[in-house]
């Protein structure tokens, strides 16, 4: 896309840039043709903006490599993500959905780059990512974050919920250590944009039930105010009541912050209600993509028919 803009105002220039010799003096055309070609280069970029995804994901693939098994026998590698090219375009959500095992949490950790990839490559925001150095990659953590799947196991024991909160601050933090006062008064507004009262921020992980604990787990993932988040199945370790709360939730914080999501589940219909588009993964590859009306009520493959066939209609809200 960068390269096609560049292509275009070069062109644009040599039309419009046309060297007139008068008195021996070379000029450019009048001003309302240059205005003109500033008005349209203007509503090619707003354009570009809008069409250019914000995460670009192209042949991404994670091998695992096993060791030596039982009595000599060599294991076999696990392809766990066989070649995933996927788009994420600003404010929207893409669903990945897909049984256990396909490869859905492993897709969403190499996005973030907390796992490796073996080949291929991921884009945010125009950056990459599997080759960014550790300066880079710092600073593009700031706007991509990752709610994770146990609320359990997510959230440090040792520490008060202010201390997890604030620690994103805390480590990204280009001019020091910020004022405790401000630390305070940011962890406050986050819990209160997750349903959380102040009284939370003394308590440890432990005190909450599951699903406080998850809404900490997303206040946290807020705390740098991000462009995108990877939900990595945030309501399958949750009761259905509950789970349903965290994703009307979820659906409220991308309107009032403007995230981008790649929500993973095995869940069709709560799939269904929070994606704009959807995309299926069976066994490391993506084998049907689009938006979600067609996904369920037109879907083109077989496994796709199974996977909606397989899960009860659930009411997950309005």
């Amino acid at each position: 896309m960068r390269h096609w803009l560049l292509a275009f105002v070069s062109q644009a220039v040599r039309i419009l840039v046309i060297p007139t010799r008068s008195r021996g003096i070379c000029f450019s055309v009048s001003i309302l043709a240059i205005l003109a070609f500033v008005a349209i280069l203007a509503i090619v970029l707003v354009v570009a903006l809008i069409v250019m995804p914000l995460v670009e994901i192209r042949d991404l693939v994670k091998v695992f490599n096993s060791d030596e098994g039982f009595f000599g026998k060599a294991r076999r590698d696990v392809r766990a993500v066989n070649g995933v090219s996927l788009d994420i375009h600003t404010g929207e959500t893409l669903g990945l959905v897909g049984e256990s095992g396909c490869g859905k949490s492993t897709l969403g950790r190499m996005i973030v780059r907390l796992i490796e990839s073996t080949s291929g490559s991921v884009r945010f925001d125009g950056q990459d990512v599997l080759t960014a150095s550790s300066t880079l990659l710092r600073r593009l953590r700031r706007d991509m974050q990752i709610i994770f799947q146990d609320p359990f196991a997510s959230l440090n024991p040792r520490m008060r919920i202010e201390e997890i909160i604030t620690e994103p601050l805390i480590i990204h933090s280009e001019n020091g250590r910020p004022a405790n006062a401000a630390l305070r008064k940011h962890a406050l507004e986050m819990l209160h944009a997750v349903g959380l009262e102040e009284e939370a921020l003394r308590r440890y992980p432990h005190e909450f039930s599951g699903g406080q604990r998850q809404r900490i787990g997303i206040a946290r993932a807020l705390a740098l105010h991000p462009k995108f988040i990877v939900c990595d199945e945030p309501v399958s370790a949750l009761d259905v009541s509950v789970g349903a709360q965290i994703v009307n939730l979820l659906k409220q914080l991308q309107r009032d912050f403007g995230l981008t999501y790649l929500f993973i589940s095995h869940s069709m219909p709560v799939v269904r209600y929070l994606s704009d588009r959807i995309a299926v993964m069976r066994s490391g590859e993506i084998v049907e993509i689009g938006t979600a009306e067609e996904i369920t009520s037109q879907p083109k493959h077989p496994y796709t028919r199974t996977l909606l066939e397989a899960t009860p209609e659930a009411a997950i809200g309005s």
